[in-house]
């Protein structure tokens, strides 16, 4: 791959080792998902997202295998031995290995990608949390997951890329009573908005959630998809503005 060809990716100290969070800078994708869309579901030329996705893997491990899931707000995780053919992805939404050469990847647009470590053990992990997931425990199930492979759940490190934030998510009340209900302490997550509504911080709740889980460091990098239209993909932008389509990101770990 060209140095031209290397798309722009955000990264964590935390993660150390081969990881990449991704906007749509670098792509060769036109119109509405312009930039580096990874996502079929976009209407864009399967061409182009096929190119989008080699750059990206390529940028994280060169050489490595890109493996992902049919995505479904779901808190299934898969594991992977051997990688499978993209045409028969498994319905999931989070993914975990142990073997060396693979790439994970989680594809968003709002949601929140998380990418998991334990480097001392040699097992990764890619989860997608939208508020259905992270409600329903995906973020446990690749914990759990990952300690299967042998990793040690104090060991794990767990990065929350480029998500909508709370400034810019706007819900209803329904929609706080349904985590309230099932966790008390979720209501510090919800802070007042325009009358019967709240703005709920998902990768604050999902941060306090991995660390009650067990997990041994969890961060945010504090990237709103929904504000920066020209670094990020946003479907609650797009939705806002009336947009047809729109692309989606992805984010990547791989193993050496």
């Amino acid at each position: 791959m060209a140095a031209t060809d290397a798309p722009a990716f955000a990264r964590s100290p935390l993660l150390d080792g081969p990881h990449g969070f991704f906007g749509r800078r670098g792509g060769v994708s036109a119109g509405v998902a312009a930039g580096l869309n990874v996502g079929l579901g976009a209407g864009d030329d399967a061409g182009a997202v096929a190119e989008n996705r080699r750059r990206a893997a390529a940028a994280v491990l060169p050489g490595g295998r890109l493996v992902s899931v049919y995505q479904v707000h779901s808190a299934r995780c898969v594991t992977v031995a051997d990688p499978w053919d993209e045409s028969a992805r498994p319905e999931a939404d989070a993914l975990v290995t142990d073997r060396p050469g693979l790439v994970l990847g989680i594809v968003t647009a709002d949601c929140a990608p998380i990418l998991f470590r334990d480097r001392s053990r040699g097992v990764i992990g890619a989860a997608h949390a939208g508020w259905k997931g992270a409600l329903g425990g995906v973020t446990a199930a690749t914990l759990d997951a990952m300690e299967a492979l042998g990793a040690r759940r104090a060991d794990i490190a767990a990065v929350i890329g480029p998500t909508i934030a709370q400034a810019s998510y706007e819900v209803d009340a329904a929609f706080r009573d349904r985590f309230a209900a099932a966790d008390p302490a979720s209501s510090r997550h919800f802070s007042g908005g325009r009358d019967g509504h709240f703005q709920f911080d998902l990768p604050g709740y999902l941060v306090r959630r991995l660390h009650a889980e067990g997990c041994g460091t969890a961060e945010s990098l504090g990237l709103d998809t929904y504000a920066d239209a020209d670094a990020f993909y946003s479907y609650r932008r797009a939705t806002h503005r009336g947009e047809p389509t729109y692309g989606r990101q992805f984010s990547l770990i791989g193993l050496g």
